[in-house]
């Protein structure tokens, strides 16, 4: 299920298959619906249908429903020189949402989600990440299964842990490189950081020793982009 007309329109532009779109026509047109998906068949639903199935407070009186993609690794399409971004077992959908973003906003090959915790096309991560969900390429994997996929590429990756780790700005993130996050609470787990490439840590000049998981994400990539000249 997906809600609002950019989300919609990010999805028809990911090529997600929209089997149907619900609209409520006091709020959104049976033309404007029609010229959303062209091809998807049209439901209009009254105004207390509508407020069942719709998530937000501020809404836009179109829904719609659409065809999962598969999240396999192998489906993944890579560059030559991939930047990927790994996230180990996110839970909260804000976060996840904003790592969407974040990876979006970088245009990376690829986001993938290790010992996933929570459904990816759940409505809530479909608004935090404001429709990114449908841009990114996505996968989700066993941390295991991701990384042998990763050694069986030769992709080189730099997990953020406190752990034995150097500072992240003094790697060559210009190879293959997938950039590894772990959670706020617990970080990386053990498996992640003894077949890192190298742990990578971002310094701390202040009482505390972690931020925000997509803020840490944010900064990793954005010197991986810096370093490939953006």
């Amino acid at each position: 299920m997906i809600e609002g007309i950019r989300e919609i329109s990010l999805a028809v532009k990911g090529n997600y298959q929209i089997e149907t779109i619900l609209f409520y026509p006091e709020i959104y047109s049976e033309a404007e619906a029609k010229k959303l998906a062209p091809h998807a068949d049209l439901i209009e639903i009254n105004k207390e249908v509508f407020q069942k199935l719709s998530y937000r407070d501020t809404t836009e009186g179109v829904l719609a429903v659409a065809k999962s993609k598969s999240l396999e690794l192998s489906d993944l399409k890579l560059s030559e020189t991939p930047l990927i971004l790994i996230a180990e077992a996110p839970e909260k959908p804000g976060n996840i949402g904003a790592l969407l973003r974040t990876a979006d906003a970088a245009n990376l090959d690829a986001v993938i989600i290790a010992n996933p915790k929570s459904d990816l096309y759940n409505p809530n991560i479909v608004r935090s990440s404001v429709g990114c969900l449908f841009t990114n390429q996505i996968a989700t994997a066993s941390t295991a299964e991701i990384i042998a996929f990763l050694k069986e590429k030769n992709i080189n990756f730099y997990c953020a842990t406190l752990q034995n780790s150097t500072s992240y700005h003094t790697q060559d993130f210009t190879k293959p490189t997938a950039l590894v996050v772990g959670t706020e609470a617990t970080g990386l787990t053990q498996e992640w950081r003894d077949a890192a490439t190298q742990n990578i840590i971002i310094p701390m000049q202040g009482e505390i020793d972690s931020m925000n998981v997509s803020v840490a994400a944010a900064i990793l990539i954005f010197e991986a982009k810096r370093q490939r000249g953006f």
